[in-house]
Formats: C-alpha cells, sequence, structure tokens
C-alpha cells in the first residue's frame, strides 16, 4: 500500500484520489476550498456539459493540441464510463445538441454530488480548506506541507487546475509545485475564451442570447470556424458557446479577427428577402423600425436597422429594393471586429501546462520525478467546448490514480 497525495479537488482531483483509494492505497485529497468541485459547479451556465457521447476516435479530433498523448487516458476511462458512473451514483442523463451530456435535472450540483459520492465511498480521506505551501522531495518519497503540517507520502499526483477562474481556486499554484521539480511549463493561454470586439454596439444588447444562428470567424481573411448554436452579447463584446468555441481557432491570437453572424441561417438570402418582403407588405403603412417584430428580437431591432442605414422612420412602403436587399445581406452577416480577448483569468480552460514531453503518456508519472504523476488542466492538453475538457480532467485524473505502484517505504 502506498501513501497518495492528491493535490487539487476538482474532477480530475476527486477521480485521481477515488481510483486511487479503490486500487488499495491510502489515499488523502488536499483542497484549499471549503468545497470539492467548485468550477465544475459553475460550468455550463449550472448546468455542466459534464462530457459528449461522440466516439472515443471523434474526440481526438477535438483536441487541437498534443491529442496523441490522451489515448491511454482517454481509452482508459471513456465518456461511457463517466455516464455510467453519475447514472449509478443517481443522476440520469440527456444528450442535446452536438452530443453535449448533461444531468437530466440541468443542476451541476448533481455531477458534483455523484462524483462526491463515487470518491467517499472509495475510502480516500478528504481535507478542505487545506490549501498545500510546498511539496518537497525527501529519499524516494514526499513530503506535503499546509500551513499547519507535513505529512509524508510516498506518490503526489498533481491536479491543481489551470489559470482560469482563479476564483474558485485555479490560482496557478500546480505550476509553481511542478517547476520545482524541474518541470517545464509551455506559455499559459486563454482557450474558450469570450472577444471583445471594437464595436460598441454589442452592449446595448448585453444579455442577449441569440439560438440557432451561424457564426463564421475570419483570420487573415481566411475562414477558420463555422457552426450553427447559441452565443451572447456582454457589455465588452460576444461570449457563448459559439464564440468560445470560435476562440480556439484563431492561431493562440483571435486580435483582427472578424466574426460575421447569420441570424437566419435556414434560409438562402433569395429565401430571407421573400420573407422581409411579405413582412413589408403585411405592415406597408407602419415605420421601417416597428415592421420587424416577427423577423428579430426586440432587443436587436434597433442595432439592425441603425447599421442598415435606413431611416428608422421612413415607411416600409417607401424603402427601395436596393435597400431591402441591403438589409437582408446585414441579417445574412452581421459584422464585428475582434479587439482582444479577454484575460486568461475569464477562459473556461486554460491552454499550456506542464510539457507532455516530460510525462509518460501510458501512466500520467513524471518522467523526471518517480511517483509523481499529473492530471488535469495543468497538463499542456485542451479541447473545444462540449463536454471534451471535462472529459479529459475524468479520463487523466482516473488514469493517474490507477497508475501508482506499490510503495517501497
Amino acid at each position: 500500500m502506498s501513501r497518495v497525495a492528491v493535490i487539487g479537488g476538482g474532477p480530475a482531483g476527486m477521480l485521481a484520489a477515488a481510483e486511487a483509494a479503490r486500487a488499495g492505497h491510502a489515499v488523502c485529497l488536499y483542497e484549499k476550498n471549503e468545497k470539492l468541485g467548485k468550477k465544475l459547479f459553475i460550468t455550463g451556465k449550472g448546468r455542466c456539459n459534464l462530457t459528449n457521447d461522440a466516439g472515443v476516435e471523434d474526440f481526438f479530433s477535438n483536441i487541437p493540441r498534443n491529442p496523441k498523448f490522451l489515448y491511454s487516458a482517454l481509452y482508459g476511462f471513456t465518456n461511457a464510463d463517466i455516464v455510467s458512473l453519475v447514472n449509478g451514483e443517481g443522476v440520469p442523463t440527456k444528450v442535446e445538441r452536438g452530443g453535449r451530456v448533461f444531468p437530466a435535472s440541468d443542476h451541476s450540483s448533481d455531477v458534483l454530488k455523484a462524483l462526491v459520492s463515487y470518491l467517499s465511498k472509495s475510502g480516500a480521506r478528504v481535507e478542505l480548506n487545506c490549501a498545500v505551501k510546498e511539496i518537497r522531495r525527501e529519499g524516494e518519497g514526499f513530503v506535503v506541507a499546509t500551513q499547519s503540517a507535513g505529512r509524508a507520502f510516498d506518490a503526489v499526483v498533481l491536479a491543481t487546475g489551470g489559470a482560469s477562474y482563479p476564483q474558485t481556486g485555479s490560482t496557478g499554484d500546480g505550476y509553481a509545485f511542478a517547476r520545482a521539480f524541474g518541470h517545464s511549463i509551455t506559455e499559459i493561454k486563454p482557450s474558450l475564451i469570450p472577444l471583445a470586439t471594437e464595436e460598441a454596439w454589442p452592449q446595448t444588447l448585453m444579455g442577449l442570447s441569440l439560438k440557432n444562428v451561424t457564426l463564421r470567424a475570419y483570420k487573415n481573411d481566411k475562414l477558420v470556424f463555422e457552426e450553427l448554436g447559441e452565443m451572447l452579447f456582454t457589455h465588452f463584446g460576444v461570449s457563448g458557446p459559439l464564440v468560445l468555441s470560435a476562440s480556439s481557432h484563431m492561431a493562440d491570437d483571435p486580435r483582427g479577427a472578424t466574426l460575421k453572424i447569420d441570424l437566419k441561417p435556414g434560409l438562402t438570402e433569395e429565401e430571407l428577402d421573400r420573407r422581409v418582403l411579405r413582412d413589408f407588405e403585411k405592415n406597408n403603412k407602419r415605420q421601417f423600425q416597428n415592421a420587424l417584430s416577427e423577423l428579430l428580437p426586440s432587443k436587436l431591432i434597433p442595432v439592425t436597422v441603425e447599421l442598415s442605414g435606413i431611416t428608422p422612420h421612413a415607411s416600409v412602403s417607401d424603402i427601395t429594393r436596393a435597400q431591402r436587399l441591403g438589409f437582408v445581406q446585414l441579417l445574412k452577416g452581421l459584422t464585428l471586429h475582434v479587439k482582444e480577448a479577454l484575460p486568461v483569468a475569464y477562459a473556461i480552460v486554460t491552454r499550456g501546462g506542464v510539457s507532455v514531453k516530460e510525462v509518460n503518456a501510458s501512466t500520467l508519472e513524471s518522467k523526471l520525478v518517480k511517483n509523481l504523476y499529473f492530471a488535469g488542466e495543468l497538463l499542456d492538453v485542451d479541447a473545444y467546448t462540449g463536454g471534451f475538457n471535462l472529459q479529459i480532467a475524468y479520463s487523466t485524473g482516473a488514469l493517474a490514480g490507477r497508475s501508482i505502484r506499490e510503495g517501497e517505504n
């Protein structure tokens, strides 16, 4: 039996601790927060997109950096395994657009309760409100020091998360621990990040969510992203699933990118023009700004009217064919220019981390330090939105926990 310390109580840490304990090891999980899974609790707007039901092979096409490194992890603990785990803990699930898997209740707290229950049944010890200050090597083992004490362990799993959402505890501690053991940290950048725009008009739409629109992103005049889905206007620009996904396709720097929103992707320009013409004929005695209520969300009408250049108070009957066609083109390609991505603290996940060249992909053990393991966002792997990043956390945590050998001390 080895004495195992797991540092970090997110999904990766919980799975690592549970699997190591189930393998017969004496496990202590250290979490600096007052509860486990604080970041998991807020994911998916509180609904928790816990995984994706895509085939495992399809996962790799959704992991832009170092996908091959994750073969052992993703095949060792699959999306079917995590669904089976939460179902077994009394949490039914459902599949939505794009293969996204959610708890049937739409409450992330249910997923968290399932993971905590699984961990509790494993027999692992959990220390909450317990920040690790130092991890040092002593002989073949380690001493994990907190503010109150130091304890000896045979193996350590670092699962501290990245640098995103620091208010949930992901403050980059793991990078310092890894560096202290000689590990390289690749450049830390935001991934899946909201975007600030040059245009100010999104601010007037703050809180407006658009569903079933197509977002296209262009970088250096090249189309780099196109997808149907949901997006959100904010006080700084745009966010939501489509925007977060688009941000990961912009060659590490979204500045200067162009976004085009097709508000009516189900219609061609010709079909939309006929639709607009019907609305105009139906409201031929009304002002332009008052004739669009069946076509657009009310909050969006003043913005599109202003961008069209058509006088808001103009009679619908006075609008020329050229003006109408221009308005149709606007609806099929509402354009924004990206000023910058928000800082890494606002990212859904972190890009960069412990270099995978220094970690054994089959066990997640350090190639530099025996019995030191890594799991989750701390590693230099990240994926697109849709449940793929959480699956990486579960899979790497499970692999690390299962790979720990019998202690010799």
